[in-house]
């Protein structure tokens, strides 16, 4: 089975290096969030181990992708570059442009709820569609490299700049090591609440072992993201930076 744009619903062209699967159970598999799985005990399974190794994969091609793209480029630099072009938002724009979006297996509760269109939903979707592609590539990284890349081509310069520039997580770590500091911001995360297909995470950020912001999040890099904003706030207020 190809997992590629369709021409008729997204109105894109097709790309070159479609994701091709021989196993067609392993997509479905990859397709499959736990709240259908919850709905259809006679199913397949879910996607979370999947989601998992996706995660990983996409943190490695994306380093790799920067660092042979820009030589010149520093680390800090390519740090908040791989953030946007790996973070919920952009994931999710990519499970959309290769056609995840509707084949996505999901509880009739969270379809109701828009999950189609639910940015969480997509990007852990889109996290486990690339670790089935490489587990049905065999674990060939160089098969899955190219779609990989492809992809990321496709992001505007200008908006992964524009993106990488506002991070608040990079932004406070980089301020934070230019006032001296031994180590870098910690972040301790815990799911408060919310269902299994909406969770809720609460972030506490620390520097130097004291709590400098708090925030709350769908998911634990948002929740990280407003604990960061609101500690650069904290600390722009009391002149430290």
């Amino acid at each position: 089975m190809t997992l590629d744009i369709d021409h008729q619903e997204m109105n894109s062209k097709q790309r070159k290096n479609p994701m091709m699967f021989k196993d067609e159970k392993l997509l479905d598999r990859a397709l499959t969030h736990r709240s259908y799985v919850n709905e259809n005990p006679g199913s397949i399974g879910h996607n979370e181990r999947l989601e998992f190794l996706g995660d990983a994969i996409l943190t490695f091609i994306s380093g790799q992708y920067l660092y042979q793209r820009y030589p010149e480029m520093g680390e800090d630099e390519m740090t908040r570059r791989r953030s946007a072009l790996v973070d919920q938002k952009q994931l999710a724009r990519f499970a959309v442009e290769v056609g995840i979006a509707f084949k996505m297996r999901l509880s009739q509760g969270l379809i109701k709820e828009g999950g189609y269109q639910n940015p969480n939903l997509l990007s852990s979707t889109f996290e486990a569609i690339v670790g089935a592609y490489y587990l049905d590539c065999d674990q060939n990284m160089e098969k899955v490299r190219p779609v990989i890349e492809e992809l990321f081509d496709s992001v505007p310069q200008e908006e992964m700049i524009a993106r990488s520039n506002i991070d608040s997580k990079n932004r406070l770590q980089e301020l934070v090591q230019a006032k001296g500091a031994k180590t870098p911001p910690k972040y301790v995360t815990k799911k408060i609440g919310g269902m299994d297909h909406a969770p809720e995470f609460m972030s506490t950020v620390f520097i130097n072992d004291k709590a400098w912001g708090r925030g709350k999040g769908r998911s634990k890099k948002d929740a990280e993201k407003e604990a960061a904003t609101y500690a650069l706030k904290k600390l722009k207020e009391k002149g430290i930076i």
